[in-house]
């Protein structure tokens, strides 16, 4: 295990170089402050509406470098370009993007034709293999958030009504419709189940299930059973908790080590605020 981080290969090279493919929100600026801080030199891989502008501002030019979505071509030749040894995927991209809006380029439209299933596990994973091929390494997305990973026990709150048969259900059917690849999270309440996360989204998914209006609702966030950890590892964040608190949902269990709590002291101030009560499971 590297001192660095518990997520690096044993065998990571402190003094390579990493490319941070950036997608929405401030996850992939959590990362970046992260490196920075450990003097661990990295470019930034931006795509087109999606990767923020003042990220993209950060980077020096001829560190950083911008495609498509679907441009999986440039973006290898990119990587190639900036350096680096390994590679580190950080925030969203808008899930609707691989039905509308993505424009595939001849090693995308190659590879996606191979795959008889497509989401975010099989796309990133064939992804990862071509980096592979041009010698990059695709990294835990854990990697150097050690302090963000969810702790077992309460984060947030020191009690709840709820018993242990409630909070046991709403993991059970977070994890089912992990095991069958539906979604990473759901909102049940007292026994029934009010929304399951699909492609959608979790934002979408909490304000459907607020709609409900019903009480003692859970809001449960798990991984799959075989998660693969250099992409799509489920995150909550200050706008998790602002969707939870217009929804009217104060209760959230969460899988511990394995989730990641953005911008801990924030989420934890809001909730507290908002009476909303966070548990590592």
């Amino acid at each position: 295990m590297s001192a660095i981080s518990r997520f690096l290969p044993d065998n990571y090279d402190a003094s390579a170089k990493i490319a941070l493919i950036a997608g929405k929100g401030v996850y992939p600026f959590i990362v970046k402050e992260e490196l920075d801080r450990r003097g661990i030199a990295h470019s930034l891989m931006a795509f087109e509406d999606e990767t923020s502008v003042e990220l993209w501002d950060k980077f020096q030019e001829g560190e950083r470098f911008e495609s498509n979505v679907g441009q999986l071509g440039k973006l290898l030749k990119s990587i190639k370009k900036s350096g680096a040894k390994y590679a580190i995927m950080a925030g969203q991209i808008t899930p609707k993007k691989l039905f509308k809006g993505m424009k595939p380029d001849l090693k995308a439209l190659t590879i996606l034709a191979t795959l008889k299933r497509k989401n975010a596990e099989t796309i990133f994973g064939a992804i990862a293999r071509e980096m592979s091929k041009i010698g990059v390494e695709m990294l835990d997305a854990r990697s150097f958030l050690d302090d963000s990973v969810a702790p077992k026990g309460f984060f947030c709150g020191k009690g709840w009504k709820l018993s242990a048969e409630d909070v046991e259900f709403a993991m059970h059917i977070a994890r089912e419709c992990a095991r069958l690849d539906i979604g990473q999270g759901c909102v049940v309440s007292r026994g029934s189940v009010l929304a399951v996360e699909a492609f959608e989204g979790t934002d979408k998914m909490l304000e459907r299930a607020g709609e409900f209006e019903a009480k003692d609702s859970i809001f449960a966030k798990t991984v799959k059973p075989n998660q693969d950890y250099r992409f799509d590892v489920p995150v909550i964040g200050e706008r998790t908790v602002r969707k939870l608190a217009q929804a009217g949902i104060k209760n959230v269990a969460i899988e511990a080590d394995n989730v990641i709590i953005l911008q801990k002291d924030i989420v934890k101030n809001l909730a507290e605020v908002n009476g909303i009560k966070i548990f590592g499971v």
